[in-house]
């Protein structure tokens, strides 16, 4: 270990968890992975990650990040039946990493500041890509102690940390802002991509067109060529959106702020999941808008 290596860990070892674990052991930290999927961890093992259980490592442990889907699997890792905040050494940082209301961000940061465990808001973005690459952007909120207690962590696998103050729930609240955004575009770009094809704009045509006019994105950029290519592999799935659009939704309701084009996206993904396109990489929500208009994407039977 170099001097500023540290012992941490990161629970749940999906694109976006395992990437970053990658990521923290590139540079040099001490990296125990934890998942419910038991291959996962004996992969992120065979990978270099440290053998020992999280359960026997967690008190030695300076910071671990929690890279979880929703707010309920969060508090589950933290403080269920088996966890991790009441294992940890005071002074160690939690890196709360999934979207979730600012609320609950700020009742889990007030149940382990009562333990002596600094939290950080700090919701993620820049999808499996960037995490494998050390390069996320951080929307971070928290105290003074809870950011440097994370710095050397944060450093291997951000890009760009964006310290959005010390209450907690800023970095959440920051994090809604761009769900709105990504969910819209992804749900416009396949709006636009399905109008253009009843205008004989093939696939193709139009991600080669449209990323080079003022109309682009990055989400259509990223995700319209999943359409083209007919691949509908999860890296991020529908089933993400109906949580995270409804988690703004429900902000929204409490703002009473009206957000009707959110809802619009809402509905368009609710109705991929009804069509049973859960588990496919949200681009598929482009079915919905071919199977209503009758046309066939690439990579289907005419």
């Amino acid at each position: 270990m170099t001097n500023n290596s540290k012992n941490v860990a990161v629970i749940g070892l999906g694109s976006m968890g395992y990437g970053m674990a990658a990521s923290a052991l590139r540079v040099g930290h001490k990296v125990w992975g934890g998942d419910i999927n038991p291959n996962q961890v004996a992969k992120f093992q065979d990978d270099g990650g440290q053998g020992s259980t999280l359960a026997d490592a967690a008190g030695k442990l300076d910071a671990v990040a929690v890279v979880v889907l929703n707010a309920a699997q969060t508090e589950s890792v933290l403080f269920g039946e088996d966890g991790i905040v009441a294992k940890l050494k005071p002074g160690a940082v939690v890196l709360a990493c999934a979207t979730v209301p600012p609320a609950f961000a700020r009742e889990m940061a007030t149940r382990c500041t009562e333990t002596g465990v600094h939290y950080l808001d700090a919701p993620i973005s820049g999808g499996s890509a960037k995490a494998a690459s050390g390069q996320l952007s951080i929307m971070a909120s928290g105290t003074p102690d809870a950011f440097a207690a994370a710095r050397p962590l944060l450093d291997s696998i951000a890009e760009t940390v964006f310290e959005l103050g010390n209450e907690v729930g800023a970095g959440s609240a920051m994090k809604a802002v761009n769900q709105l955004l990504a969910g819209v575009h992804i749900a416009v770009m396949a709006e636009a991509l399905t109008f253009g094809m009843t205008q004989g704009v093939a696939p193709e045509k139009f991600v080669e067109v449209i990323s080079k006019c003022a109309g682009t994105s990055w989400m259509l950029e990223n995700r319209a060529p999943h359409i083209v290519a007919g691949d509908y592999t999860p890296l991020s799935s529908v089933n993400i959106w109906p949580k995270d659009l409804g988690i703004v939704l429900d902000i929204a309701k409490s703002a009473q702020f009206s957000a009707p084009i959110t809802a619009a996206a809402m509905q368009q993904f609710l109705a991929a999941a009804g069509m049973g396109l859960g588990s496919e990489d949200d681009a598929a929500v482009a079915k919905v808008y071919a199977r209503n208009a009758g046309l066939t994407l690439p990579g289907e039977d005419k």
